[in-house]
């Protein structure tokens, strides 16, 4: 959802605006992200491991954190922290930062992933904790990468690249089992029906863009211009005479990504562009959204 609003937010500026930038390089970095899990879960998914294991990725059991990718036996757990940051690498301790120097001898800093390692073991132990579950943890932080180059690495957290990680699995102390099969598959499902989906901020509020800057409008998928026309059970563009049944759909969501939560009768046409007020409730009641107080005052909200 965060790299869908930073695209939906970019095709609504207008060219030239001040936060393109930064929104291109968020979702550069985002991509970048994204990429590196895909890859780790690539060589996941082609070993098979000599023992019972289950793996999950981008998992949050809780609204406080997320992990990328997490390991689950009977024997252990591992949570592995991915990276996919191009450049030379150093890892400080003293403040805990990530120092990336690129090709042409610049300097970037990041938030440590060994903190953030260090952080999601905790919380996760937390909640198993919580379910009267004891097993020990193991962690690591994976470069996807192996462009990526550990110039100083962290004194304590193991590093990997992809292609490490099920040697390092396989290596991990299993001489008593810690939990039976049949709790290790209650716990998996437990993780499982557990998951929250992770909601980001509104770009407005997130990087502080005036909603005002936005451009309104249905946009057309296939010409990428703003302002189809409602007809009867569906949109027209004006400029490519393409339609789309659903075009509100996909239009309200980036409302709910971009700006705030919530939306009423009066921002839904404004946005959308229709002046007919039964038209707008019924494309609010369309989407099946909850909604609090009556016909003429009535929020609808869509992320909760």
């Amino acid at each position: 959802m965060k790299l869908e609003g930073l695209v939906s937010a970019q095709s609504r500026l207008p060219s030239g605006h001040s936060a393109l930038p930064l929104l291109a390089s968020k979702q550069a970095s985002i991509e970048a992200g994204i990429g590196g899990e895909e890859r780790v879960a690539e060589v996941l998914r082609k070993y098979s491991f000599s023992f019972d294991t289950h793996i999950f990725h981008d998992l949050s059991p809780t609204s406080d954190f997320q992990i990328d990718t997490f390991t689950l036996s009977p024997w252990f757990g591992a949570v592995l922290e991915v990276k996919n940051i191009g450049g030379t690498l150093e890892f400080k301790d003293n403040p805990p930062q990530l120092i990336r120097t690129r090709e042409d001898g610049h300097k970037d800093g990041f938030d440590s992933p060994v903190v953030q390692l260090e952080r999601n073991y905790e919380l996760l132990s937390d909640w198993l904790r919580s379910r009267n579950i004891t097993i020990p943890l193991y962690g690591a932080v994976v470069l996807a990468f192996p462009k990526q180059i550990v110039a100083v690495p962290p004194k304590k957290t193991k590093i990997l690249f992809p292609n490490l990680i099920p040697s390092y699995l396989e290596n991990i102390p299993r001489q008593k089992q810690k939990v039976d099969l049949d709790t290790f598959h209650w716990l998996s499902t437990e993780l499982i029906n557990s998951h929250q989906m992770y909601i980001p901020k509104p770009i407005c509020e997130t990087y502080h863009i005036p909603f005002s800057d936005f451009k309104p409008g249905v946009r057309c998928l296939l010409c990428g211009r703003s302002g189809m026309v409602k007809l009867p059970r569906t949109w027209v563009c004006p400029f490519c005479n393409a339609k789309d049944h659903l075009a509100h759909e996909r239009t309200l969501r980036e409302w709910f990504l971009i700006h705030k939560r919530s939306i009423t009768n009066r921002e839904c046409r404004e946005f959308l562009g229709v002046e007919d007020i039964h038209t707008a409730i019924r494309i609010l009641k369309s989407m099946d959204m909850r909604f609090e107080g009556n016909f003429k005052d009535r929020t609808y909200f869509m992320f909760e």
